[in-house]
């Protein structure tokens, strides 16, 4: 899969020292080849949550059946 900026993604893993959890949305802010992705998770309200250089084995496009909720972000780390 071929990303680009402005892409919005799914994470498909936890990453707990962020806070996240597979399935979080985020935007592609950066792309690096060959397979990287700089990726950021916001909250409701528009502030960063994170900001994560990730693989892009990491994520996965969003998919029309995607179903979006909301909860609260909390760092374990």
């Amino acid at each position: 899969m071929t990303y680009h900026v402005l892409d919005t993604v799914v994470l498909a893993r936890d990453v707990h020292e962020h806070g996240l959890r597979k399935g979080d949305l985020g935007a592609v802010v950066g792309v690096y080849e060959p397979d990287g992705l700089e990726v950021e998770f916001v909250t409701a309200s528009g502030r960063t949550a994170a900001l994560l250089t990730l693989n892009a084995r990491d994520v996965r496009p969003v998919a029309d059946d995607d179903l979006v909720s909301v909860r609260t972000c909390t760092r374990s780390a």
